[in-house]
């Protein structure tokens, strides 16, 4: 090595130790004398090397300076250097050959080797390198933003060589260890310095090729984490929605205001059905889509290695269900409550009615009778006329006494309706005081009046025995014809064929009294014809009115083929009652033979799907067709529930509210129902999420099929075989990780995540903070742009929203702390 080239080198090697020295904070100025106490030497060695090395001695002594000196050529041998006639006291003494021997071996070691070590390789040709063309394709294969190439001219080395020196110095990190003019104008520039200058290269490049994988690492996992971020959203805003609506629904169903009509009891009925049929099904599966997609977070979670997502208070899927539980508990009172308000409703309206009727035919007998009590007619009659009237009376009193059952019955449906909370009970209230009053007020006149006529009948002798045993007779026969054909004309209701069967039983009976009867009106009519034939046979001229009765004969005669006319009318209202009866029981043996068959399918189907699963062979995919086919195959029996809501919503059209003929109701078939539909999709997002575990975690399906067979072996072997042979910690270890909620039972899903954690590898926090690491050139911190400079735009924003400010001290204004973001990544989630 010449005078020149030893000149070239001492600038070069001075340079490059400064490249590296600067890290540290400090420089050298002179290579053969800032190297001499061994100081730097070994501050160089630990910055190249990223090792410590032991503690330099302190004293400023020349035994000192050999030491520390010693310590640092003691460490080159440590990596396997060879030195040959290069000792510690030359380099003391600022032996310029030997100190520019041992830099250059330093080099060789930690610079040039390490490109040999990668395969790479350091041409030392001087023609490639003079003309500053092969500087210039280096620099542009890497950062072809950094040179435009195809402006580069060959005759113009000096111009390309700075233009190689400037732009490395400037972008690269690399300092300029060499003159332009020195390559150019020597004939032979110095191998060793264009070796060192050009080793920087590599190791400049190297240091972006390691960035770049790190930042490729830093987005792969910013990505996961974006996407989880996502579904917790999405799995809030479901939830939330879901709850809001049945925090909303809740009160409409609670609400027990009962209406005071039919019809509006009835809209009610109908508001419930529309619910029940067109608002609800979507919120089932609502319900049922959160599930599913709470299962698949959480597995992707897992296969991320995050923690498992802990929505918001109030929004667990268990405080979903006890919500739902809660909506359908007042839902199924709701329903109940509106049933037995229709009943109360039509109870009313059928009493209601009946009351009126009674009281109007009351008010219509006692029409007048005040007046006539109150009448003094006795005191200026005759005998024969007071006779008269004292019959007359008494016929009264007899048809008073017949029609007190009528006012007790009056009163007992008052009070009924009363006791029903009917709504416009007092109308009811004032009417049936006012009948009361008014009987109690006939009772005293008919007392006062007998009272009279008693006094008076002891001063008359005589009376008519005929007319008299008509009145008697005809009274009550006609009270019995008015009590008939109120019974023919009352109103009734029932719920059974048993219970019309014992109207007509009823009726029956009462056509089989009319013989009797007619026998009765014959003899009371005898009497008639026998005072009219004693008139025409004594030529007694009769009045033609009966002094002791309102009553003719051709009101009797009137009355009886009233009755007769009212029974073939009541046999026909009673026959059609019938009818309508034996179509109830229809619909409900129709309802029943339905539910009899649908409920025992849905059962049946319930177990069914419990190893459904494990009993379908093949593949996942063909598992996963499988059991979407057994669902189409469910759904596609949702037209016999439908059919049966069809033949439930006719039965309480018609009023039906009971059914002995099964012991399914609409009721048990719906929530049956909607179980088997919410049990089929979570089994089928069972495997859906293996498949995401299988496909992730890169299993196949021999090594899924293997952990299956392992898993259905694990419950017996664990037991107590594999307890032993594990022993205690290592048992505990494995079933802290396949059972970490310590319920006991081990699922399927957890014991394929332990088997994937334990065969492959994920990303960690480390990994991640390393990453970060590389690109913030191995500082603590990281700035902005920095992150900007390294990673895609969406991944660098995202970074700096979410990086806290770097504290410590030795970092600038903005400076981001990337150790605590990589925690935070595998930390608890903020959602």
């Amino acid at each position: 090595m010449g005078s020149g080239n030893s000149i070239f080198s001492t600038k070069t090697f001075t340079a490059w130790c400064n490249s590296h020295l600067r890290k540290a904070g400090t420089q050298i100025e002179n290579i053969e004398d800032d190297f001499r106490n061994g100081l730097k030497l070994m501050l160089l060695l630990e910055v190249i090397s990223g090792e410590r090395l032991p503690k330099p001695d302190k004293g400023k002594m020349r035994f000192h300076k050999i030491a520390n000196v010693n310590k640092a050529l003691d460490f080159i041998c440590s990596k396997g250097v060879k030195l040959v006639s290069i000792g510690a006291e030359e380099i003391v003494d600022g032996n310029t050959k030997m100190t520019l021997g041992m830099i250059w071996t330093i080099i060789l070691r930690f610079a040039i080797q390490d490109i040999s070590v990668e395969g790479q390789c350091v041409c030392v040709c001087v023609c490639v390198w003079k003309d500053g063309l092969a500087l210039c394709a280096l620099i542009h294969r890497h950062r072809p933003d950094l040179i435009d190439y195809s402006k580069l001219k060959k005759d113009d080395p000096i111009g390309n060589l700075n233009t190689a020196f400037e732009v490395a110095e400037k972008y690269l990190d690399i300092p300029k260890m060499l003159d332009a003019e020195d390559i150019v104008n020597t004939p032979k520039p110095d191998e060793k310095a264009i070796m060192t200058y050009v080793s920087c290269f590599y190791h400049a490049f190297a240091g972006a090729e390691q960035a770049e994988t790190a930042a490729n690492r830093i987005c792969k996992v910013l990505a996961v984490n974006q996407e989880n971020e996502k579904l917790m959203e999405e799995y809030e805003k479901l939830a939330s929605e879901l709850l809001e609506w049945i925090r909303k629904t809740i009160p409409w169903l609670e609400n027990r205001t009962a209406e005071h009509h039919m019809r509006a009891m009835q809209q009610k009925l109908e508001d419930f059905r529309d619910y029940r049929r067109i608002h609800k099904p979507p919120r089932v599966q609502e319900k049922c889509q959160l599930e599913i997609n709470f299962n698949t977070l959480q597995t992707k979670l897992r296969l991320s290695n995050r923690p498992a997502f802990m929505p918001s208070e109030g929004k667990m899927v268990s405080d979903i269900a006890n919500a739902w539980k809660g909506l359908e508990q007042v839902e199924k009172g709701y329903e109940e409550w509106l049933l037995t308000e229709i009943r109360r409703l039509e109870r009313l309206d059928h009493l209601a009615e009946k009351f009126k009727q009674k009281c109007s035919l009351h008010q219509s007998w006692t029409s007048g009778k005040e007046e006539l009590l109150s009448m003094k007619d006795y005191e200026s009659a005759s005998l024969m006329e007071i006779r008269a009237l004292m019959r007359k009376h008494e016929a009264f009193e007899s048809d008073l006494a017949a029609h007190q059952d009528r006012v007790e019955q009056i009163a007992a449906i008052a009070q009924e309706l009363n006791e029903l909370d009917y709504h416009d009970a007092s109308s009811v209230n004032t009417r049936c005081q006012g009948i009361c009053d008014q009987w109690d007020n006939l009772g005293t006149l008919t007392q006062k009046r007998r009272d009279s006529l008693e006094r008076v009948e002891k001063l008359w002798e005589t009376i008519d025995q005929l007319y008299l045993e008509f009145a008697k007779r005809a009274a009550p026969f006609n009270n019995w014809m008015d009590g008939a054909m109120e019974d023919l004309q009352d109103m009734f209701i029932v719920h059974s064929t048993e219970e019309i069967h014992s109207l007509i039983t009823a009726h029956d009976q009462f056509k089989a009294t009319l013989p009797e009867a007619d026998k009765e009106r014959m003899a009371t009519m005898g009497i008639q014809s026998e005072i009219v034939k004693i008139a025409q046979t004594y030529g007694i001229k009769l009045s033609g009115v009966n002094p002791y009765t309102n009553l003719s004969p051709q009101d009797i005669t009137n009355k009886w083929e009233t009755v007769k006319h009212l029974v073939p009318l009541r046999d026909q209202m009673l026959q059609e009652e019938v009818a309508r009866q034996q179509a109830n029981e229809r619909l409900r043996r129709q309802f029943a033979a339905q539910a009899n068959i649908i409920g025992p399918w849905i059962q049946t189907k319930m177990e069914e799907i419990g190893h459904v699963s494990v009993d379908i062979a093949g593949s996942l995919e063909e598992q996963m067709n499988s059991l979407k086919q057994y669902e189409q195959n469910i759904i596609n029996y949702k037209c016999n529930i439908d059919k049966l809501e069809g033949d439930h919503q006719l039965s309480q059209e018609s009023l039906i509210f009971d059914n002995k003929h099964t012991n399914y109701t609409m009721e048990h078939i719906r929530v049956g129902w909607e179980q088997l539909l919410t049990t089929i999709a979570r089994t089928i997002n069972e495997v859906e999420n293996q498949i995401l575990t299988r496909d992730a975690k890169g299993i196949s399906q021999e090594q899924l099929n293997e952990f299956r067979a392992s898993f259905n072996h694990f419950d017996r072997v664990m037991k107590l075989k594999q307890f032993i042979v594990l022993g205690l910690v290592e048992f505990a270890r494995i079933m802290t990780l396949v059972d970490s909620n310590n319920t006991g039972v081990v699922t399927f899903q957890a014991f394929i995540d332990f088997m994937t954690r334990e065969t492959a590898e994920t990303d960690t926090a480390d990994q991640v903070m390393a990453s970060f690491k590389i690109l913030a050139s191995d500082k603590s911190y990281i700035t902005v742009d920095e992150l900007r400079r390294e990673l895609p735009p969406e991944q660098a924003e995202y970074c700096i929203s979410r990086m806290t400010r770097y504290i410590g001290a030795d970092g600038p204004a903005g400076a981001l702390d990337y150790i605590s973001f990589s925690s935070a990544l595998y930390g608890e989630s903020d959602l």
